[in-house]
């Protein structure tokens, strides 16, 4: 594939409003090319009359590009992340070390990409936080995905809920390598306490993409059940994440 040259510049929040969104950064060309002007207009259009699910993974990160490279065609470099990543979730949620590897790949770029990225998470946590569980379990696994499907390494989340199954906290507990999470069920208990929670939902992902838990997984699960037991606090599930599915140990009989 042929590389390409993209230049990336910060921009403003908020660009001045006009003939283009998109606020200028010296040095740059005084105007953009008409054949990229007119497809970035067509491209706007479509998303505009149809929204986004008609548009492939490419098209939709160019929109998201248009901002960060305001004077080149960003359609190579849209491509390029996809056919290097995969699909537009793992391009968004790629370490930003990764993106920076890719030619045309700047602070800009990826500034863009995590804003979206912290954007989408906080939409999905909040259909989930402050609800009753049970009555929007579709809506919390949408969420785990989200947040942990397509992570290069493991990370241990604890659901935190009240006494009616309200989701009170959600936080992250410890990070992995690629194929181990360390977890002390003490620290679980304990955190649990002090938020006064009556129940917990355990979640990580496996970044292999197979959910089918090992037996680490399920001993440190069991471990943790003893422990909540001792202090009166109800274990719900243990999820974990793969990458287009999900394995609950309530569901599967782990638990």
């Amino acid at each position: 594939m042929a590389r390409h040259g993209f230049q990336d510049g910060t921009l403003p929040l908020f660009p001045p409003m006009g003939d283009e969104d998109e606020a200028t950064s010296s040095p740059l060309p005084p105007k953009l090319p008409s054949y990229i002007a007119d497809h970035r207009k067509r491209l706007r259009e479509r998303f505009m009359a149809g929204g986004g699910a008609s548009m492939p993974d490419y098209e939709l990160l160019e929109l998201l590009l248009f901002r960060a490279i305001p004077r080149q065609d960003v359609k190579p470099l849209a491509r390029e992340l996809i056919d290097t990543f995969g699909d537009l979730n793992r391009v968004i949620s790629a370490p930003i070390s990764r993106l920076q590897s890719i030619k045309g790949v700047g602070e800009a770029v990826v500034c863009e990409l995590k804003i979206f990225e912290a954007v989408s998470q906080r939409m999905m946590r909040a259909r989930v936080m402050h609800k009753p569980v049970l009555t929007s379990w579709e809506a919390l696994l949408d969420y785990c995905h989200t947040t942990m499907a397509h992570r290069e390494t493991e990370q241990f989340r604890i659901l935190f809920l009240d006494r009616k199954n309200t989701l009170i906290a959600d936080e992250e507990q410890a990070k992995g390598t690629v194929d181990h999470v360390p977890v002390y069920p003490r620290e679980v208990v304990k955190r649990a306490l002090e938020l006064n929670a009556s129940a917990l939902i355990l979640v990580h992902n496996h970044p292999s993409g197979d959910p089918t838990p090992s037996q680490a997984d399920i001993t440190m699960t069991h471990q943790i059940l003893e422990a909540c037991q001792v202090l009166g606090i109800t274990l719900h599930d243990h999820l974990i994440i793969g990458k287009s599915r999900e394995l609950s140990f309530r569901s599967g009989g782990y638990l």
